[in-house]
């Protein structure tokens, strides 16, 4: 078979990080032979090589190129290309990993729309990445018509004949940004660039030390001498105007602006942040007109302004000002709607925990040089995004906490200004409702509910919660979607999280009773606490004897006024001579214990409800036995550690 995809691989020195990268290279869904990984070991000096070896001896779609440390990931990239033999050419860290799916279908979107690059979602699990270019997917997305330029890494698939065509490879050498040359240029020169929103093909990874190469102070100097050539790059491929001013605006607000708000640019050492300073100051001066810093968003153009200024106080008071600014979001409402949960909220933001009030009815009006001092920078920030608050914007998405994917959910919300005070000051207060279906949740897992808000210079995000413990809403389990789906409030913070198809203890089904249950003409019918939508559900009983033998019996899942009511039609002459115990099959991956057994008995329709036995006095003193000899363990291991440390 052709090969479909290369993945280059740029190895150094990951340690222990390589192997999830690994595992999950050799577990795509792709067939075996229609890809290869490339590994391009940069130098390493710890057991990395031989493990890669390893590997490749024992899979045929694995090759290591060895070579000379050469200071950073371009050349190991550009080794990669030159030998690849894939239609397309993927690259991936050594410390990050790919979905399961990823090639399979970056591959096959890429060639429905004839994409040179294609653009897989991202997650970030202990690092950010974009959000708002993956809210869905974009088949023929441009710099003009969508923010690509908000991903500029390299972790994405390009077509090998395009970047043969244009001679297109990574800057070389110890140096930062060669992504952002290599990213922009084939951003700008591809004949099309097609985004995949709704599979997570990226996950990026934060090492637990931060030694990610990317994590590392960098050189000011250094780092934006090779800014500078990202911007040649803007500059070679577009013409003067709107176009490049948007383009360049990326580099001012995230390189520039962004490091230098809040706590951010608090954490910093002090003479580390003069230095950044400085260097941001010449670039600003240097290259950028007057239209990038305009389309900014409020806050963002008061920091560009005080950086062209060069006044590094005044950034630094608004640094400190701004960092007592926060999001909360208050939940309102949650309950189930026939099979989806509905998710009303109030979100707003606080400046020192407390509501932050604007004065009503002003007119934006533009930003007239560098604010004269604090006072005067935050008076025009509040006036303006009080002017703007038609502008704001509300969200909820859901994002599994284990892989950090993430995903927006369907929200309608409205703008509500609210008096605060006899002198005209109100609260911007965004009420919202979401829609979360849990068939459209790709996975189990724990989904933690967070709130996005883009409200006058600010875009944050924060988790739903938590409500007054008097008026916190808690809807019960749901069989839904395919999935069986607990909401709860997490502890001790009380935020709303979803648990998909992994809870069991927490279910409700342990206070049912035998006098829950009515066994009628063979028929079995019971309560549960669960939410089903309006046309019910399917599900299944399953029965273990004492021998272990087991029946499978289909049962359904009807709604009630609370909860639901499930109905199966008992196999009796299959049942008779033992004691069945019971468990609920959801749709779900596993079956849920009941608290009760079945016993037949002679006659027809003779069915017994019966409570399942406890454990045996035997069994008790055994379970009490291993508790009591775990203790001492426990213990005398705590004694020798202590006598150890002391030596």
């Amino acid at each position: 078979m052709p090969i479909k995809v290369s993945v280059v691989v740029p190895v150094y020195n990951p340690g222990v990080y390589v192997e999830d990268c690994i595992d999950s290279l050799l577990r795509q869904s792709l067939p075996p032979d229609e890809y290869e990984v490339i590994f391009v070991d940069d130098g390493s000096t710890d057991e990395t090589p031989a493990r890669l070896d390893a590997l490749a001896a024992a899979e045929s779609r694995v090759t290591v190129v060895h070579q000379e440390n050469s200071g950073w990931s371009g050349k190991p990239r550009n080794v990669g290309i030159g030998a690849a033999r894939g239609e397309y050419v993927m690259f991936v860290d050594n410390d990050d990993y790919l979905g399961d799916e990823a090639l399979e279908r970056m591959y096959d979107y890429g060639v429905a729309h004839g994409a040179d690059v294609v653009v897989g979602k991202m997650a970030g699990k202990g690092r950010g990445v974009p959000v708002e270019l993956f809210r869905r997917n974009h088949p023929r997305a441009t710099v003009e018509n969508a923010p690509l330029i908000d991903s500029l890494t390299p972790h994405k698939m390009f077509r090998r004949a395009f970047l043969d065509d244009i001679g297109l490879r990574f800057p070389e050498g110890p140096r930062r940004l060669e992504d952002h040359v290599f990213v922009t240029e084939a951003y700008l020169r591809a004949a099309n660039v097609s985004v995949l929103g709704d599979y997570v093909c990226y996950y990026h990874v934060r090492r637990d030390d931060a030694s990610n190469a990317g994590f590392q102070r960098f050189d000011p100097g250094g780092y934006f001498k090779n800014l500078r050539e990202a911007l040649d790059v803007v500059e070679q491929y577009t013409e003067p105007g709107p176009l490049r001013d948007r383009l360049f605006r990326r580099w001012l607000r995230v390189e520039m602006v962004e490091r230098m708000r809040a706590r951010r640019l608090l954490a910093l050492p002090a003479d580390y942040r003069r230095e950044l300073f400085a260097e941001m100051h010449q670039v600003v001066v240097e290259r950028f007109g007057p239209g990038v810093a305009s389309g900014l968003q409020p806050t963002q153009q008061v920091v560009a302004a005080l950086i062209t200024a060069d006044r590094y106080d005044d950034v630094e008071a608004f640094a400190e000002w701004e960092a007592g600014i926060a999001l909360t979001a208050v939940p309102e409402r949650v309950a189930w709607e026939d099979g989806r949960l509905r998710v009303g909220f109030s979100a707003e933001y606080t400046s020192a925990a407390e509501p932050m009030t604007f004065v009503a009815g002003t007119a934006p009006a533009p930003l007239d040089g560098a604010p004269g001092d604090l006072a005067a920078a935050v008076a025009w920030v509040s006036a303006d995004t009080a002017a703007r608050f038609q502008q704001a914007t509300a969200d909820l998405l859901v994002r599994e906490r284990a892989s950090a994917a993430q995903y927006f959910q369907p929200v309608e919300f409205t703008r509500e200004e609210v008096p605060a005070g006899d002198d005209g000051r109100v609260r911007l207060v965004l009420r919202a409702t979401a829609t979360v279906d849990p068939a459209a949740l790709p996975q189990a897992g724990v989904w933690d509910a967070l709130v996005r808000v883009r409200l006058g210079g600010w875009t944050k995000e924060c988790r739903l919660g938590p409500a007054p413990r008097g008026a916190r809403p808690t809807p019960p389990p749901a069989l839904a979607g395919g999935h069986v789906v607990l909401p709860y409030w997490t502890s001790p913070h009380a935020h709303l999280a979803l648990d998909v198809d992994r809870a069991t203890g927490r279910l409700g089904l342990g206070t049912l009773s035998p006098d829950d249950v009515t066994t009628a003409g063979g028929r079995l019918r019971m309560p549960l606490p669960f939410h089903v939508p309006g046309d019910g559900a399917e599900a299944a009983l399953r029965l273990t004897s004492s021998s272990r033998a087991t029946l499978q019996v289909p049962a359904t899942l009807s709604p009630r006024v609370s909860g639901a009511l499930l109905e199966a039609a008992l196999p009796l002459d299959d049942l008779r001579g033992t004691t069945w115990r019971v468990a609920l099959g959801t749709p779900g991956p596993r079956f849920l214990a009941l608290p009760f057994a079945l016993r037949a008995g002679p006659g027809v329709g003779g069915v017994r409800v019966v409570r399942v036995p406890g454990p045996g006095a035997l069994r008790r003193l055994v379970r009490r036995a291993r508790r009591r000899l775990g203790t001492a363990l426990g213990r005398t291991a705590t004694r020798l550690r202590a006598r150890t440390g002391r030596r």
